[in-house]
């Protein structure tokens, strides 16, 4: 039986006491801030199963069903009773309570410019560079953000753009030298000094971020610093949107209080605020991505505002695309000692219990119906369990198929680099926990599919 989520209750000092733990283990918050969740895992002092053949037996929750137990046959049914009742329970058991849109401001001005983008082979793509800075929100301790985004020059019309989400920084997503270097904290790693991104930071992400690429493709490309939205450690409330919003920061956190996931899925959620008065990009046509733990924010971002068109999760494993019931690599345990300040105190009640857990992840997934939907993930990332990704797609199909849409549609596990499905598809690649071209390449496939597509159709 789940515990209720007003009588489990947690400090902000015992969840920080339980992380420190962990982090003395892994040799404090040094971690690089290139250092993805699956490498971390190699040092932890967990012994994760990987063998398939230890994976336990379990029943997925079925998503259809609205508080009644009456599972929807319709869309109507679903959108009135099972879809709230659903995310309700995401809120309760895993998130945290949806926090409330505030206005967006432009600090002083947007700096426009044309660019020429290096691509590969040594050719270029002409640019439209936007930099801005937002206030999110009007509340004296707002926090702010910059934004970068890049339009193709050539566009004759508005065009769908990808947004997502950086791990250090905008200036770390592009080798152009002129991008804004961001001053929030920054995790330790290369080009970091006291925990401040310096110019040797500048293009060391810019292959999860490929502008010319996608430029010439004819999407638009948006990202934002996450550490701007929420500092990313078990202390950062203090320093992030949440404070501005009225949530508390010390002393007892009520179970379903949200933590760093939502607070940055809300993040993006204002920077769509602003996408969307740009007359160059398509405000019906943006689309959120996440890689690792901001996988899960784009997951979460997709189901608690369905103004994005589409939603990709790459890598996002445990408390994002994986199913939380296999015991497969990361474990609700593990991820909920190590990193507390990602999500509500209720889903780390679960540690060792996830059998009893309302929700499984399939939940969350279920959420983004019937847009369209991408799970990507790599075969050596066994950490974020890349089976239990797809198994996870797999079971959504019956929400989709009550829109008259084909879901993933299979259940044999596709070959390395195969993209399988339709309105929900999924690819494992070869290589490691990462986000690269080869992923962006099958997520535009996608999008030019649905989303262009449907466009075209409608004219």
């Amino acid at each position: 039986m789940a515990v209720p989520a007003e009588a489990m209750m947690v400090t902000t000092r015992t969840r920080f006491f339980v992380v420190m733990i962990a982090v003395a283990v892994c040799g404090g918050f040094g971690w690089r801030s290139t250092m993805t969740e699956a490498t971390a895992a190699e040092t932890d002092v967990t012994d994760p199963n990987y063998d398939e053949e230890a994976v336990r037996s379990f029943t997925l929750p079925n998503i259809l069903e609205g508080p009644d137990g009456v599972a929807a046959d319709s869309v109507a049914a679903w959108e009135k009773t099972s879809r709230p009742y659903q995310f309700r329970q995401l809120q309760r058991f895993v998130y945290g309570e949806q926090l409330p849109a505030a206005p967006v401001q432009v600090v002083g001005e947007v700096q426009r410019k044309e660019v020429q983008l290096a691509g590969p082979g040594g050719g270029t793509t002409a640019a439209v560079r936007l930099q801005a800075r937002l206030r999110l929100g009007t509340a004296a301790n707002a926090r702010e953000t910059e934004v970068l985004v890049y339009l193709p020059a050539a566009a004759k019309e508005p065009v769908p753009t990808f947004l997502k989400l950086n791990f250090a920084g905008n200036q770390a997503e592009t080798a152009d030298p002129e991008v804004w270097m961001t001053d929030s904290w920054m995790r330790s790693g290369d080009g970091v000094e006291d925990h401040k991104a310096t110019d040797a930071t500048r293009g060391i992400n810019a292959r999860r971020f490929p502008a010319a690429e996608m430029l010439s493709r004819g999407y638009g490309m948006a990202t934002a610093y996450c550490g701007d939205i929420f500092p990313d450690h078990p202390e950062g409330r203090a320093e992030s949107v949440l404070p501005s919003l009225g949530r508390p920061v010390e002393g007892e956190l009520a179970a379903n209080e949200p933590g760093a996931i939502t607070a940055w899925a809300w993040g993006l959620s204002r920077i769509l605020d602003w996408l969307v008065t740009l007359p160059a990009v398509d405000g019906e046509g943006v689309i959120v991505v996440g890689h690792s733990r901001l996988g899960k924010t784009a997951l979460w971002a997709g189901a608690c505002d369905q103004r994005f068109a589409m939603v990709v999760s790459n890598e996002s494993g445990c408390g994002g695309a994986a199913l939380s019931r296999r015991n497969y690599g990361e474990t609700v345990g593990v991820i909920t000692s190590r990193f507390p300040h990602w999500f509500c105190p209720s889903f780390g009640s679960y540690a060792g219990r996830e059998l009893e857990l309302p929700v499984d992840q399939h939940t969350l997934l279920a959420m983004i119906a019937p847009r369209p939907l991408y799970v990507a993930s790599a075969e050596g990332d066994r950490w974020a369990d890349p089976r239990g990704e797809f198994l996870s797609a797999e079971a959504v199909g019956p929400v989709w198929k009550l829109y008259g849409r084909e879901g993933l549609g299979r259940r044999d596990y596709p070959a390395l680099g195969e993209s399988v499905g339709d309105f929900v598809r999924y690819h494992v690649r070869g290589g490691k926990h990462d986000l690269l071209l080869e992923d962006w390449q099958h997520f535009a496939d996608m999008a030019d599919a649905t989303l262009r597509a449907e466009k075209t159709s409608s004219r």
